[in-house]
């Protein structure tokens, strides 16, 4: 059964960081292009980092370069997304995804991260 499982969401000030954090079961991970998209409510989704395996290449949406880090552990099938410098534009309902070339695709539930004073 294929498992991905977000957390590390909650509620900071502008300016603060969060970490978040993907488990993932059920598949290679290894294999897989691995992504972090955002849904803020009521507008569209957005892909805003991405990285392949093995090289580890990267990828980010121009609004959240410099201040966002994607990162995936390989041995422990995992994928993170480190976010700096929170902004409150940033709030959203993030999701992690696997894509092995566009044909086996598989989301998480989501992790609500809030930037409010």
């Amino acid at each position: 059964q294929v498992q991905l499982v977000e957390s590390g969401g909650g509620l900071v000030q502008p300016g603060g960081s969060l970490r978040l954090s993907c488990a993932t079961s059920g598949f290679t991970f290894s294999a897989y292009v691995m992504n972090w998209y955002r849904k803020p409510l009521g507008k569209e989704r957005e892909l805003v980092a991405t990285i392949s395996s093995p090289t580890g290449s990267t990828a980010y949406a121009d609004s959240v370069k410099g201040r966002f880090t994607i990162s995936r552990d390989n041995a422990k099938n995992t994928l993170y997304l480190q976010m700096n410098n929170l902004k409150p534009e940033d709030t959203a309902m993030y999701y992690c995804n696997a894509d092995r070339k566009g044909v086996m695709i598989y989301w998480g539930q989501g992790t609500q991260v809030t930037v409010s004073s």
